[in-house]
This record gives structure tokens, C-alpha cells and sequence, in this order.
């Protein structure tokens, strides 16, 4: 193989949960971009289905589903349509999480919101994975990828939120993401032998675009690289480990922060 043939996903078929906005968006485009069929899916079927419909429109393979990330009959459901469809899984990327509640510090917290989160956040990464997992050892191949955070390692510098009106949820968000980190590590372990690999990403900052500019600016500022992060900053990291130019990388947790955690 060529490096380009490596990186070619032309007949690999591929789920993104929550893939519809932000940066499950920019992964899905990446990967439909390298030839994958991507099917993006999540409880907003109708949003999905309209992404889906604007990139295929640029002549990306791409389809929308409604599946619901933390419910154990809706994942099944979803990925049975996409294997009944398709034949194969190749690639599963766990991104469906984010914040149900934002109050969940200590010790102003309350112990509903903070399951809510883990929630929302570890339930959907182990339902994605445990059914794609079933799917991908009868093939024996394919590639599992979650979705951390720089806050699932390190925890956050209050000093950074002074007089912003913006916390990322606290002790639920954290716990969350750094369980998500080791579950990933567990994968790797336990699915190794069935030539699947599992792997972290961990974005750092990276606003949705109607965040707080002051939020922008201080990101910037307090990244090595002089600039926050932009969605497609992940591209890179998506499309090496899903495709056979990542086959021999499994249980790493690649941090995609600009250089933030170095200091």
C-alpha cells in the first residue's frame, strides 16, 4: 500500500453518533471525504437527515438515521439498519455526549444532573461500542473511536473562567470523559484479538460558534499555537485512526489540544 492507499476509505462504511453538528459534523465530512459511506445519526433524525442531504449534495456518500445514543434498543436498531443496508461496519465513532447539566460542581451539585451527564456521556460510548463491537468480531476488523476531552486527564484551571459566564460542567463532565479515556483502553485490551482497534480522541477547546469571544481570545491565548481550535482540526485525527494507515495504533488516547496540556 501506498501512503494514499492507506488513508482510502472507499469501501468502508462508517457511524458517527451525534454527527449531525459541531465536531461530530467535521469528522463525518473527513471521513466521507476519504470515500467512506457515513452514516450520521441522532436523536434529531430530521436535522441528520438534512446534513446528510446538503453533503451528499457535494457528492459525499453520506446518510441521516434518528437513533437515540443511550438507549440500548435504538443503538441496536441503528446499527442492524446500517449492517442489513451496507453488509458491514468499518468504523464507529462514539461522539454522541456533551453536558445535561451545568451545574454539576462540588459541592453545589446534585447527584441526578451529575448521573444525567455520565449518562449521556459513558452509557452512549458503551452502547455504541458494545454494538458495534458485536458486529465488527464476526468480521474480525474495524475501528472504534471515542471521544474524550483534555478535562477527561486534567482538570480545569478556574483562573481561565474568571468572569466568563462558561463552565464545562464540572465534576460529572470530567468524570465522564476521563472514564470514557479508560473504557477505551479496556476496548483495545479485550477486542485486540479480533484485529479491531479502539481509540481516544481528546479535543481540547474548541467553541461552538456562538461562544463568548473573551472564551476565543482566551483559548488562544493559552495555547503554544497562538489560536483555538476549529472542528476541522479533528479531520486529521479521525481519518488516521479509522483508516488502515492507523491499523496498528489501539488504546491511545491522541490529544488534539493545541499544545494546552503541555503546561
Amino acid at each position: 500500500m501506498t501512503t494514499p492507499q492507506m488513508f482510502d476509505m472507499t469501501s468502508r462504511v462508517a457511524i458517527v453518533t451525534g454527527g449531525a453538528t459541531h465536531l461530530g459534523r467535521s469528522m463525518a465530512t473527513a471521513l466521507a471525504e476519504l470515500g467512506a459511506t457515513v452514516v450520521i445519526a441522532s436523536r434529531r433524525k430530521e436535522l441528520c437527515e438534512q446534513v446528510a442531504a446538503e453533503m451528499s449534495s457535494q457528492g459525499l456518500k453520506v446518510e441521516g438515521m434518528g437513533c437515540d445514543a443511550t438507549d440500548k434498543d435504538s443503538v441496536a436498531a441503528m446499527v442492524d439498519a446500517v449492517v442489513e443496508k451496507h453488509g458491514r461496519l468499518d468504523v464507529m465513532v462514539c461522539n454522541a455526549g456533551g453536558v445535561a447539566a451545568p451545574t454539576t460542581y462540588v459541592p453545589e451539585g446534585d447527584i441526578d444532573e451529575f448521573t444525567a451527564t455520565l449518562q449521556l456521556n459513558v452509557n452512549s460510548t458503551y452502547l455504541c461500542a458494545n454494538e458495534a463491537g458485536r458486529v465488527m468480531v464476526k468480521q474480525r476488523s474495524g475501528s472504534i473511536i471515542t471521544i474524550g476531552s483534555i478535562h477527561g486527564s486534567l482538570t480545569n484551571d478556574k483562573r481561565f473562567y474568571d468572569g466568563l459566564n462558561f463552565r464545562r460542567g464540572g465534576a460529572a463532565y470530567q468524570t465522564a470523559k476521563g472514564g470514557i479515556i479508560n473504557f477505551t483502553r479496556y476496548l483495545a485490551m479485550e477486542l485486540g484479538e479480533y484485529g479491531i482497534t479502539a481509540n481516544c480522541i481528546s479535543p481540547g477547546m474548541i467553541p461552538l460558534p456562538d461562544a463568548d469571544p473573551h472564551i476565543i481570545e482566551r483559548s488562544a491565548d493559552r495555547n503554544p499555537l497562538r489560536r483555538g481550535g476549529v472542528p476541522k482540526d479533528l479531520s486529521g485525527a479521525v481519518a488516521l485512526l479509522a483508516s488502515p494507515a492507523g491499523s496498528w495504533i489501539t488504546g491511545h488516547n491522541l490529544i488534539v489540544d493545541g499544545g494546552w496540556s503541555i503546561w
